[in-house]
């Protein structure tokens, strides 16, 4: 059903400049696209145009270039660096007699064969589904034939219906299949907020760093390589950062220019992690020249799902590959940590990220000296289990002497539900 290519195949990359910023794309950007698909690129066609050709894209005359192309290199495949019609792919499939994929296209590929979660699993089909289903009418030259032999004689439905009818129905199942694990997620999610533990969420511009970041910070071991869309699935763990407690990180799925908005729509659910975070950590490939565009396509991505008003700590990464390349914080007016300079891969200046979250995140610390009797071992344990104990001793009479700092909710909380009442061991 899917209109898939397999890895390994061969492909004339086209790419065409327009002097409209929105229609313009990154050609060092795609080819890292048509690499991390595991294609080989024999050749790339380029052109200006002030606007696409209604036909192919390209004019006439670059169409014919393109097909020369094809056969000289005796290429399979067509790439695009832009969003194409149905009918420009079915008309320049047409003139060069191979298949055209569109940026659109590749992308959704790429997310296809990374997708190793049940949920991204789902979601990836769902908006290839989407996207396929425009494109339906380039599979079939038979559309006038209906069904037919003894039995089947009659109106019945065109071969293109039927698959449009499969197409929906096929949706409408996997979307009920996601709500049953958002529901999942939700619940997941309301643990969380109970036991009032904030998260933290990863975002910024594909292959910027997050997931080495991710393992750096949490030795959580997530695949992470020096591609384009390397993580797909979401993860989250659990850190500690002093004077807040336990906090839940969670990487997600990197941005990119124009991406796709069906892989917006279907993956929105995956990115609440984003939404609803306390802070979100924007990683930034600083020794990219394009920095401050992929900072404003992120940027325009998370207005996309509604998380651009989030409070947001900007991670300067991959300091190692500047010359003058030095860790450090940088504060706003009031004193504010607003940006950390770092590098996951060196592991420089990671100390700098939990003592920057840690002035952001920091609740108010309440701190008791306790005299806790032998009988009472167990509020000890949960004290330890909280990773609260500045520093603990023990008396003649074997009672144990600690002094703990937590942050007050923690506190209020431990009272709550411990069954004893825990003041009557303050020490004054």
């Amino acid at each position: 059903m899917f209109d898939r290519y397999q890895a390994g195949e061969q492909a004339i990359l086209v790419h065409v400049d327009f002097p409209d910023e929105n229609a313009r794309e990154d050609l060092q950007e795609f080819e890292m696209l048509v690499g991390s698909a595991g294609i080989e690129s024999l050749a790339v066609v380029t052109g200006k145009r002030v606007t696409p050709h209604p036909k192919f894209f390209v004019g006439s005359g670059k169409a014919e270039e393109i097909a020369e192309a094809v056969t000289c290199y005796q290429a399979n495949v067509v790439l695009f660096n832009h969003s194409l019609s149905p009918s420009q792919e079915k008309n320049v499939e047409a003139l060069c007699k191979c298949r055209v994929v569109d940026r659109t296209t590749l992308i959704l590929d790429i997310f296809a064969q990374r997708a190793r979660t049940h949920e991204g699993k789902l979601q990836v089909e769902l908006a290839q589904l989407k996207h396929i289903s425009t494109r339906l009418i380039r599979g079939w030259t038979h559309l006038e034939r209906q069904k037919g032999g003894i039995g089947l004689r009659g109106p019945g439905e065109t071969q293109l219906e039927t698959d449009r009818r499969l197409l929906r129905e096929r949706m409408t199942n996997i979307r009920k299949r996601l709500e049953k694990v958002e529901k999942q997620r939700q619940q997941g999610r309301r643990a969380r907020n109970r036991a009032e533990i904030p998260t933290v969420s990863l975002v910024g511009y594909t292959n910027a760093g997050k997931s080495t970041l991710f393992n750096r910070i949490t030795q959580a071991g997530v695949y992470a390589a020096d591609q384009l869309f390397a993580t797909l699935d979401p993860t989250l763990r659990k850190i500690e950062v002093e004077d807040v407690g336990r906090v839940i990180l969670a990487d997600t799925v990197g941005f990119i220019r124009h991406l796709p908005h069906d892989l917006v729509a279907a993956f929105k659910a995956t990115l609440t992690e984003t939404r609803e975070a306390e802070i979100l950590l924007h990683v930034i490939d600083i020794a990219d020249e394009r920095r401050s565009e992929n900072i404003e396509q992120v940027q325009a991505v998370l207005d996309e799902i509604d998380a651009g008003d989030v409070p947001q700590l900007l991670i300067c990464n991959k300091i190692d590959m500047l010359e003058d390349g030095e860790p450090r914080i940088d504060r706003d007016e009031s004193g504010l940590p607003i940006r950390v300079w770092l590098s996951a891969q060196a592991g420089i200046g990671i100390d700098l990220l939990f003592m920057a979250l840690s002035e952001r995140m920091a609740r108010k610390i309440v701190k008791f000296s306790l005299k806790i009797p032998p009988a009472y071992g167990k509020l000890r344990g949960e004290l330890y289990d909280l990773n609260c104990i500045e520093r603990e001793s023990y008396d003649e009479q074997g009672n144990c002497l600690i002094e703990v700092k937590l942050p007050e909710q923690e506190w209020n909380k431990l009272r709550k539900q411990d069954e004893v009442h825990i003041e009557r061991f303050i020490e004054s």
